[in-house]
């Protein structure tokens, strides 16, 4: 007998394993199987998606919408939802995989979507060993200050990614780029601790909507 979702107990149906086991026990046909939700006339679903994963192993590289259509009875619609999962994977994917920083304008590129604030955005960048982007992530929001950006809450990240070094940055709305004494001594604050967790304090970068400061290249860090 053909295995087909509905002659499959509950626990092996993909979609009632997903949600009792969860997504990592899932074989790849059966994820695949979840995303078409039904077979097609004359092939149920888990044997189209048996023949579209075998496609996929053996070159995934070139998955079109013309060569999944190739796939006998796989039809258009199915075809570009598969075409558009793929897509929209690899362009979250590849989002931060790409970004290598190397310099603080690397930094202030990064976060051009944050120049215009009205109000202080304190900012951590976290990075690999080879200095790419893993994550950027807002830490506070307000007045820079001591209490508001704790160590605790910049690294926490930082030692669940295992992380070898992090940027902060932040901006401000006056368009001065002079670092205040509360700028200074919360980057030497971030600095030690950074040292006794071995994840490096690279650099704190100060950038408004027209150029930024960095205490590195100043030499203050």
């Amino acid at each position: 007998m053909k295995t087909t979702i509905k002659n499959l107990e509950n626990i092996d149906k993909p979609r009632e394993k997903l949600k009792k086991l969860g997504v990592d026990a899932l074989k790849d046909y059966e994820l695949m199987a979840i995303l078409l939700g039904s077979g097609v006339k004359g092939k149920d679903v888990i044997t189209l998606s048996k023949e579209i994963i075998k496609l996929f192993k053996s070159d995934f590289e070139n998955i079109s919408l013309e060569t999944l259509l190739q796939i006998h009875g796989l039809g258009t619609a199915k075809a570009c939802q598969i075409v558009s999962a793929i897509n929209l994977s690899k362009r979250y994917l590849i989002k931060n995989q790409n970004i290598k920083i190397t310099n603080s304008n690397d930094v202030f590129e990064e976060l051009k979507p944050y120049k215009n604030k009205q109000q202080e955005h304190f900012l951590t960048l976290y990075l690999d060993g080879a200095n790419h982007l893993i994550e950027t992530k807002v830490i506070t929001i307000g007045t820079l200050n001591q209490s508001l950006v704790h160590p605790r809450e910049v690294f926490s990240y930082a030692i669940e990614k295992r992380c070898a070094s992090i940027i902060v940055a932040h901006n401000h709305p006056s368009g001065i780029l002079k670092p205040s004494s509360e700028d200074i001594n919360v980057t030497k604050r971030l600095k030690e601790s950074g040292k006794i967790l071995g994840i490096e304090l690279l650099d704190h970068v100060i950038f408004t909507k027209d150029g930024f400061y960095s205490f590195q290249e100043e030499g203050v860090l």
